[in-house]
């Protein structure tokens, strides 16, 4: 058994884990038996515990006394609930949470090794060994309620795990078949067209490969990732995907760099990728090399409302379905504003002062990042 003490030198926990524990949270005491290793309990207080539960989860204002299995939350932890998937670090006290049934949105991270450095990456890439990650989605993805409406694979880059990358989205399928599946990549390792082919012949029902195009020629698109050539990788692997019928979106980060080029990058979609199945023109997120390169890459979204105006009615004209992800309400032009989506997950999503009474809020518009709150416009206003 492992003892754990708080900073008081009080205790609280004790457990028989050894190593990192994957569980679903339940309320239900009366579980049968035989599934209960695989979950952790969560009640208000210590009372009657029952035997096999993995961890039983205790309210944070309770002593935690009870030696089997038991840990006390932290008051910050108070949002769990029943249905989530969390993962517990025994030598640390540690729990992180994996899976939030009322989330608004739910991602993996499955590695943080990218082959590209872009400018303004919220998830600076690191060469390190961390398969643990996929290991984590895999013992998760079978907890998970079978109702949830999607769930997102993310890095670093996605395709980087190897074969392991076609073995998550199989297992997304056998585990949810009705549960879409989103993914993030460059889209670069699908210049290898058997990488596309593999992807395709899982046959998974819901599954969209968002891919990032940041400009209309392949100088600038390439300065922005920081790889050379990775234009041409990116516009070939888009290409095979969508001969193997892979749904594919385009995801277009707006900042200093390339807002001028918004409407010609409208342009080349249509004209050569018109048979994308998703655009998403998205605000910049001020986190990781957003923040290092902020006085290169912020810029106004109120400065660029009209090219954001003009890229979306191109695109809408050629029936390509197009959505404004990241962005305030009112610094978006009133005729384009039903293409804006409440895109921020709930977790790092926030408000200003001057946001309330605005007919808007959380209905329509989907506010801020919290780490944006010391960088915003000049020209924000309620609706």
């Amino acid at each position: 058994m492992i003892k754990l003490h708080s900073k008081g030198n009080q205790p609280l926990s004790v457990v028989q884990h050894q190593k990192p524990f994957i569980a679903k949270v339940t309320t239900n005491c009366e579980l049968p038996f035989g599934l209960r290793a695989k979950h952790a309990l969560m009640m208000p207080v210590a009372d009657c515990i029952p035997d096999g539960f993995g961890l039983v989860l205790l309210g944070h204002d309770e002593p935690c006394q009870t030696p089997v299995n038991t840990l006390r939350l932290a008051p910050e932890l108070r949002y769990i609930k029943d249905h989530d998937v969390i993962k517990f670090y025994p030598d640390i006290a540690k729990i992180d949470v994996l899976f939030r049934k009322e989330a608004n949105t739910n991602s993996f991270l499955v590695t943080e090794r990218c082959n590209s450095f872009c400018l303004m990456c919220s998830q600076p890439p690191k060469d390190i060994d961390d398969h643990y990650l996929v290991d984590d989605m895999l013992a998760a993805l079978p907890l998970i309620h079978p109702d949830t409406h999607e769930i997102g694979i993310t890095g670093g880059e996605t395709t980087l795990v190897g074969d392991d990358f076609i073995r998550l989205i199989q297992a997304a399928k056998n585990h949810l078949p009705n549960t879409a599946l989103h993914i993030l990549s460059n889209g670069r390792n699908f210049k290898n067209l058997d990488l596309a082919v593999q992807v395709s012949k899982v046959k998974h029902p819901d599954v969209m490969i968002g891919i990032p195009l940041y400009a209309d020629y392949s100088q600038l698109h390439d300065f922005i990732v920081q790889a050379d050539d990775a234009f041409d990788d990116t516009i070939r692997g888009i290409l095979n995907l969508k001969r193997c019928k892979v749904p594919v979106e385009i995801r277009v980060v707006i900042h200093q760099q390339n807002y001028h080029r918004l409407s010609r990058l409208a342009e080349f979609l249509v004209r050569n990728l018109l048979f994308v199945d998703h655009v998403a023109l998205m605000g910049l997120e001020l986190m990781g090399f957003a923040k290092s390169n902020l006085d290169g890459l912020w810029i106004d979204p109120y400065s660029y409302k009209n090219e954001l105006k003009e890229a979306v009615e191109t695109l809408t004209r050629h029936h390509i379905r197009t959505s404004i992800y990241n962005t305030p309400l009112c610094l978006i032009d009133e005729s384009i504003r039903q293409y804006s989506v409440c895109s921020i997950s709930d977790w790092k999503n926030d408000y200003l002062d001057i946001c309330e009474g605005c007919s808007m809020k959380n209905s329509k518009c989907g506010g801020f990042f919290s780490s944006n709150l010391r960088k915003v416009s000049d020209h924000l206003h309620v609706i």
